[in-house]
This record gives C-alpha cells, structure tokens and sequence, in this order.
C-alpha cells in the first residue's frame, strides 16, 4: 500500500497537533497549516511539509496543497481543524465578530475543500474530517456565532458526503466537547468555563486532545468506507443530550 498523506489545518497546538502527530505514527505524511509556525508539530514528525498562512485565503490554501503535492506527490485526507470560538453575549458581538467566526470556522472548510478535491479524486480515495462542536447540541448562549457556524459545517458534511461518494470519498464530522487547549484557556478557561462543561457530562472529567485521536483514526481508516455523512458526538454523554 503506498504511504498516505494528509493534510491538518490549525496543526500548531492543541487538538491539530495532536492529530496531525497520531496521523504520523500510523504511517501518515502530513503536512500542517496553520496561521503561525509549527515548530513543536514538526519537531515530532518526520515527513512534515509546513504550510503558515491565513486557512480562510484562497490563495494561500491552493499554494499551499501545490507545496504537498510538490512534496508527497498525493493526498488522501484531509482534516478541518482549524476554528475560532469568542465567547460574549449576543449583544456585543459585532458584524466583525460574526464574520470572522464564519470565515474560519465554515468557509475555511469549504475552500480547503475544495481546493484539495482535485488532489483526493486523482488518488481514488479519500477521507474528509471536518471538526465540528458538541455546542451545536448544548447552544451556549455567549457562542451565538460558533454554533451557528458548526451547525453549518454539520449541514456542509452531509450535503458533501453524498456529492462525493461516488470517488470513493468519505466526509464525516466529529464534534468534542470542551478540550483543554491553550486556546480555550484563553478563551474560556479563566472564568470556569471547563469546569461547567465538565458538570454537564457523564463522564465527569475535562476532554483532553488525546481524547479525540481514536475517533479521528476510525474515521480515516480505509476500512471505515461505509461510515459517511454522520457526526460522532464524542462529548463524554453530556447530560444535555
């Protein structure tokens, strides 16, 4: 079987590093986008293209897929990581605010997407991710824009799904709960954000980024070919289900 290549946007930290590494250990070539370097991420991976640049640019997302397939030759998944989530409430989010939760969170999706299509068809095989939220089920009332924006990639995922089945392309979302993330620290972590989440699931503890990499490997095994269109909830059985 020849060597995989896949493609993780938001790869410098957190949930992207984290998969963009266990992607590596089975055998994977990855390469990482994301808007700062990714020097932790490529320190632990051996064949690793690295891509800096704005994920919701046109230009910077095909120049980028035209460096992998430069490098690898191929490209086989493709996982949507990258995302943004500002908490305020409803009221002082501005058009700014809104549009930019939209441009990263949804429309990123769409043009990575859609440049790395050419690339997954030639291949004759694929596998898409898109990483969703477990908010589109909770609806915090200070995320007005990011559940509306995952929501959307959820709806994008099915739709997508039965346009590409016939390439032998798979696309699914997965939606976490909370992870504990540099990133959400920041954001939500000071005010005990993690802890109300973490009140609210079955499983009574904080999701960690290693708790979303065996979902995202059952997604992208080629075994997993008859898995497409669905989200998997993996929110530890959060009591608001």
């Amino acid at each position: 079987m020849e060597t995989r290549t896949a493609l993780v946007t938001g790869a410098a930290q957190g949930l992207g590093q984290e998969f963009a590494v266990a992607l590596a250990g089975r055998g994977y070539r990855v390469a990482g986008l994301d808007l700062i370097p990714q020097p932790g991420t490529a320190g632990m991976i051996l064949d690793y293209v690295e891509l800096v640049g704005d994920v919701s640019d046109p230009a910077t997302v095909e120049e980028g897929l035209e460096r992998v397939i430069d490098q690898f030759g191929a490209l086989h998944v493709v996982v949507n990581n990258a995302g943004v989530y500002p908490a305020k409430p409803f009221e002082e989010t501005t058009v700014e605010d809104w549009r930019r939760v939209m441009r990263v969170n949804l429309e990123a999706p769409f043009l990575v997407t859609r440049a790395a299509l050419p690339y997954l068809k030639a291949a004759g095989w694929g596998r898409i991710v898109n990483i969703a939220s477990a908010a589109v089920f909770t609806a915090p009332p200070t995320m007005v824009p990011y559940v509306a924006s995952k929501m959307g990639l959820i709806g994008f995922t099915r739709a997508l799904a039965s346009a590409l089945a016939p390439y032998d392309i798979t696309v699914n979302a997965i939606a976490p709960s909370m992870v504990r993330t540099a990133t959400a620290e920041r954001t939500v972590g000071a005010d005990g954000g993690f802890e109300a989440v973490r009140d609210g699931q079955a499983v009574a503890r904080i999701q960690e980024p290693a708790d979303l990499v065996s979902t995202l490997l059952y997604v992208v095994d080629e075994a997993s070919g008859f898995l497409t269109g669905q989200t998997l909830n993996v929110s530890g059985g959060s009591a608001y289900l």
